[in-house]
């Protein structure tokens, strides 16, 4: 069995894998943590925009920030914002750039 890094739905889990028959095994504890991210991804949250200053500002639903936070993630710095469509604003909270050079570098394995 060898380590691997698994990336699924932009969630990079802990895994073993068998060189002769190509099975996985995850981490118990990345799989838990995936669940969790999966049965939050499902919720969707009512959340009001406010003026502040000169601009708007909508609040982000502890559920959220405690799971992101828990995934060790910091909430002080920077993060993409985006108008993918009309009536469909984008936050990013990812590091791009690394997961394309970690992708590049074959470390991470993309399943569905």
């Amino acid at each position: 069995m060898k380590p691997i890094k698994i990336n699924k739905n932009n969630f990079i889990l802990r895994a073993i894998e068998c060189q002769k028959c190509n099975s996985k095994i995850i981490h118990p504890k990345d799989e838990q943590e995936y669940i969790n991210f999966s049965n939050l991804k499902k919720k969707q949250f009512t959340v009001k925009m406010r003026f502040v200053g000169n601009s708007y500002a909508v609040s982000i639903p502890k559920e959220i920030v405690t799971f992101m936070k828990d995934q060790e993630r910091i909430m002080d710095n920077m993060v993409s914002l985006c108008l993918e469509e009309l009536g469909r604003v984008r936050l990013d909270f990812t590091y791009p750039k690394e997961r394309y050079e970690n992708n590049l570098k074959g470390k991470i394995k993309d399943i569905q």
